[in-house]
């Protein structure tokens, strides 16, 4: 092996694993096609497409393509709920998926579906490949979810991740991704492109951050774009996004003046640290909630509300009209069903938590949604985006319901939005710049030989 060579495998850019897709279904829009394409010659890779762009359908397509190619099984994981979905949307697509759930199924050689919750029943050494869907779902590097989920995943062949990617500046997401799909590991990239920094708060607290080295923002995203692609429009990889073209989004922000000030004080103020935002949340608990149903009942169309303590999902549902709440406390059949009956119609009004249902389920047919924040950019994402998505066909209505003392976690949800931004333009423009390049071929940058080894 040469010098060039040496280092070109070093870099953890080369990592082709996949194969030529045969016949690519019509079902696909070009881009579409496009993404599948890649993701098959890559093997193991991962779309960071945005909300409703078709991550279902390309999903399907890959499995299939996969399913044909090793005449195996492959397994697709979803969040909760998502499941049904997935398992119609084949139907529609001429695509064979059956539903699992308590580890049972035979050895046909066909798309099968379960959620995460029961991976550990099945035996990863049937399938020919894995496709997990909302893969953000193991974007804590140490969670329990994360190591069942990166430990299944080990030994099946072909591997496809699927996620919006919004969480702003998550890198330890892209870490875990990559981990899972058996190139860069989590800590090595940490160590690679990252430096520690460790500093106090005003409480003597130590705090750990990571900042990119020096010279390592570029080369980190050249390196994602080795494995991944993301866009949220069609036009981010050079095709038409005219037909993804959204309708008006109207964010509006009601603050709630809480009948009671805090214990001490003469008037409310913006709370200045955690414990007094949690004290916040819960003594304001009736005047939002008054709020809230105020923004729902009396309406025709659905609405839904998003919670985030278990006595505002209470509350929420003695005050609001022919409402839902779907509680953490329900069986997982019991959470379906009214996730689906809300998706088809037969629930007017839900009620539920972010960590919950806000991922993965197309609530296209609500165009009213109310929500109580908290300092999770990417959970109020997923909240607005089940419902503001490619799909649907009306203005979508966000009411941010905060008291006074909240106004912090608005400022913090905004200065995340920026954030997302900013990393949505990196990895664009990364992107682009790799797709010039052939994927036998990527490399982000010459490789030159030092004149010492001539």
């Amino acid at each position: 092996m040469d010098y060039e060579a040496f280092i070109r495998n070093k870099a953890q850019f080369r990592h082709e694993a996949g194969f030529d897709p045969d016949n690519l279904p019509d079902f696909l829009y070009d881009f579409q096609k496009y993404l599948v394409e890649w993701a098959c010659r890559k093997g193991r890779s991962a779309i960071f497409a945005d909300c409703g762009m078709g991550k279902t359908a390309m999903q399907l397509a890959f499995a299939q393509q996969v399913v044909e190619r090793d005449n195996k099984p492959v397994l697709i994981v979803t969040p909760l709920a998502v499941g049904a979905q997935t398992v119609q949307e084949a139907g529609k697509f001429g695509i064979e998926a059956i539903r699992t759930r308590d580890g049972k199924m035979s050895d046909k050689a066909c798309v099968w579906v379960t959620n995460y919750e029961q991976l550990e029943k099945y035996d990863p050494n049937k399938f020919g490949g894995i496709v997990c869907d909302e893969s953000s779902a193991i974007k804590d590097f140490k969670s329990q979810r994360k190591g069942v989920v990166v430990e299944f995943m080990r030994t099946v062949p072909y591997r496809l991740l699927c996620t919006a990617t919004a969480a702003p500046n998550d890198f330890w997401e892209l870490g875990t991704s990559s981990e899972a799909l058996g190139l860069l590991g989590f800590r090595d990239m940490i160590t690679t492109f990252f430096k520690q920094e460790t500093s106090k708060d005003h409480h003597g607290w130590g705090r750990t951050k990571y900042r990119f080295r020096g010279h390592a923002q570029g080369p980190f995203w050249a390196w994602v774009c080795s494995w991944a692609r993301s866009i949220q429009t069609p036009a981010d990889i050079g095709f038409d996004g005219s037909r993804f073209v959204l309708p008006e989004l109207h964010e509006v922000e009601h603050c709630i003046q809480a009948n009671t000030t805090r214990e001490g004080w003469l008037f409310d103020l913006a709370a200045t640290d955690m414990q007094e935002e949690r004290e916040e949340r819960r003594r304001t608990i009736p005047e939002r909630v008054e709020f809230a149903a105020s923004l729902v009942n009396g309406r025709a169309d659905q609405s839904i509300v998003w919670c985030e303590l278990n006595e505002e999902g209470k509350a929420l549902r003695q005050a609001i009209e022919d409402s839902v709440e779907v509680s953490g406390s329900m069986s997982d059949e019991q959470k379906e069903e009214a996730l689906i009956g809300f998706a088809n119609g037969q629930v007017k009004n839900l009620i539920i938590k972010p960590k919950i249902g806000a991922w993965g389920l197309n609530f296209q047919n609500c165009s009213n949604v109310v929500v109580f924040p908290s300092h999770s950019f990417e959970q109020y994402y997923q909240s607005v985006r089940r419902c503001w998505r490619f799909g649907q066909t009306k203005e979508v209505t966000v009411n941010i319901v905060i008291s006074e003392g909240q106004f912090g976690i608005l400022k913090n949800l905004k200065r995340k939005q920026q954030q997302v931004n900013t990393m949505f333009r990196e990895l664009v423009a990364h992107m682009r710049d790799a797709m010039h390049l052939t994927t036998n071929d990527f490399f982000p940058e010459e490789v030159k030989v030092p004149k010492w080894l001539s």
